[in-house]
């Protein structure tokens, strides 16, 4: 799961993302690779966030579309991502 909470007037990335991950990597052992992950999500959101993208599917559909890609060429796996987007 990928949770961020956005500013809902102007697209502003408030806090996240934070990655939960369940069944899929252990926490314990792969910080480093969730960290990594995380950075690349933030990433492709500050690059919304300088084009004023406000729209949740969007920002939905772009924390999904980075996080599977950097997980695909990572470990050669596709799991389940779940982009939870908070607008406050």
């Amino acid at each position: 799961m990928c949770v961020v909470t956005i500013d809902s007037q102007n697209g502003e990335i408030l806090a996240g993302p934070d990655l939960i991950s369940r069944g899929f990597v252990y926490m314990d052992e792969s910080k480093a690779f969730l960290d990594e992950a995380a950075d690349r999500v933030y990433d492709a959101l500050e690059r919304l966030e300088g084009e004023h993208v406000t729209d949740w599917q969007t920002i939905k559909k772009t924390c999904r579309r980075s996080l599977g890609e950097f997980v695909w060429h990572s470990t050669r796996r596709r799991p389940m991502i779940l982009p939870v987007i908070m607008e406050i």
